[in-house]
């Protein structure tokens, strides 16, 4: 059985320049675990496969497209391919989102 804690998995130098660690990586999908201070946000980019974000804590925003609400947790918040989006925490507690695209991603995500 193969596991991952997210104390061992390595953050991961990104344009976005938060918490962000791959917990899980093959061909059909990969899941990314990330920690937003408050006041951070990742940058809008667009992704070339569908994302779903799994709100762990914390309250973040939701930004796709036009459309901008911030979750509670325990939501699951899908976005599909090639549309602009990002997260950023506006409240004053710690975010943690799980962010899962599937399949994996075979092109860079476009930072606009």
């Amino acid at each position: 059985m193969k596991s991952t804690h997210i104390t061992t998995a390595t953050p991961k130098d990104t344009p976005h320049k938060v918490d962000v660690r791959q917990m899980y990586s093959q061909p059909d999908a990969q899941a990314m675990h990330i920690t937003l201070q408050p006041g951070e946000a990742l940058k809008p980019h667009k992704t070339p496969v569908d994302v779903f974000f799994y709100i762990l804590e914390g309250n973040p925003t939701v930004h796709i497209a036009d459309d901008s609400i911030s979750y509670p947790k325990d939501t699951l918040v899908e976005s599909p391919k090639d549309i602009v989006h990002y997260l950023s925490n506006e409240g004053t507690q710690v975010a943690r989102i799980l962010v899962v695209k599937t399949p994996n991603p075979q092109s860079a995500t476009r930072v606009l």
